[in-house]
């Protein structure tokens, strides 16, 4: 059997493309040889870099979709199956089983027109990264998509030596989709000043690839300057692992200051980095707001905020309270199992038939 990956994402590298490729993973060992389109044949080497992932089962070859029409559609019907990931567009897909993709819940695109229509007609299956992203996407397309939680390692994030130390994994950009570090260095130095005694001996690290934000980057340097945060850019994958199996605390806030409803692309759409450093027995504050909920459940195995000062009250109930740390600490790496990459695995068997 012969598969098709595409992924219009893969200079990024983010939390969306380790899902495709570990898509791709599963249908090898659903038995399928698995083409991934994509034109830079150095991609495989940055992927190994940045993820520490084998990509020694996949071919990657010259992007179909790059293509004229007709050769295009020619080519498409030597797959058995195709998984392609949308960036808000319905392609037209020719394979004996399509599945389109949804990382981001697109809104306002226009997604029940009748081109889309004619074209959603040949796709068998709609997968989404999480209910929040099927919500809208079901909405705005008119169609009833299916969830595939993003797959954790959990096998490769274990707890090491913890360390006084608050983490947060993620792009550095004040584009689409920020991360808002900003607020979190906000919150932080906030914390420090008026909670000196308790917090001194405590540190922030903000880590991720500033590809799309170096002047972002610049502006939150100086804005940690004299405090003891760290700003780490382009880290490698064995390095946050190292990191977040030290650390005791994760924040989050992206979706910060918008409105759910009205700008869901704003918000973390799953949260692939929360359920990994749970598996490293990070306990989660996280915000409230997206694929986060989905994630933590409140009080039981990390905590959701809202407000600023919401932030820095449950952040110091942990640093205060090293019997409730534990006890919700043993019940993160317990909840970080519902998204292994066994579950993935087992769940795109099902999809897949």
């Amino acid at each position: 059997m012969k598969a098709a990956i595409y992924n219009p994402y893969f200079d990024t590298l983010g939390g969306g493309e380790r899902y495709t490729l570990t898509f791709a993973n599963g249908l090898v060992k659903l038995g399928y040889e698995v083409d991934v389109f994509w034109d830079d044949k150095s991609i495989g080497e940055k992927i190994k870099e940045r993820f520490g992932f084998n990509v020694g089962s996949l071919n990657f070859v010259d992007n179909l979709f790059a293509k004229d029409k007709k050769t295009k559609q020619r080519l498409m019907k030597i797959y058995d199956l195709i998984f392609f990931v949308s960036d808000g567009s319905i392609p037209s897909l020719r394979a004996k089983k399509n599945i389109l993709h949804f990382q981001v819940p697109f809104h306002g695109v226009g997604g029940r027109s009748l081109l889309n229509r004619l074209k959603l007609r040949k796709i068998d299956l709609i997968v989404c990264n999480s209910f929040f992203t099927k919500k809208v996407i079901d909405k705005e397309y008119g169609v009833l998509s299916e969830v595939l939680y993003p797959p954790i390692d959990v096998d490769s994030f274990k707890p090491l030596k913890k360390e006084n130390l608050i983490i947060n994994v993620g792009r550095f950009t004040s584009l689409l989709h920020s991360k808002r570090q900003d607020v979190l260095a906000k919150v932080f130095i906030k914390m420090f000043e008026e909670k000196k005694e308790k917090v001194r001996d405590w540190r922030l690290v903000l880590a991720g690839a500033d590809r799309e934000g170096k002047e972002y980057v610049s502006e939150l340097r100086k804005m940690a300057k004299g405090y003891p945060i760290e700003i780490l850019t382009n880290p490698h994958f064995n390095d946050l692992k190292q990191l977040c199996g030290q650390a005791k605390i994760f924040w989050t806030a992206a979706g910060f200051g918008f409105d759910e409803e009205k700008q869901p692309e704003k918000m973390e759409h799953f949260g692939i980095t929360t359920a990994e450093t749970m598996a490293c027995g990070c306990v989660p504050v996280v915000i409230n707001k997206g694929g986060q909920k989905e994630i933590v459940e409140e009080g039981k195995n990390g905590f959701l905020w809202e407000t600023e000062k919401q932030l820095i009250d449950k952040t110091l109930e942990l640093i205060e309270n090293q019997d409730e740390w534990l006890k919700l600490s043993e019940a993160a790496q317990k909840r970080s199992l519902v998204f292994s990459e066994k579950k993935f695995y087992e769940r795109i068997k099902k999809l897949v038939g």
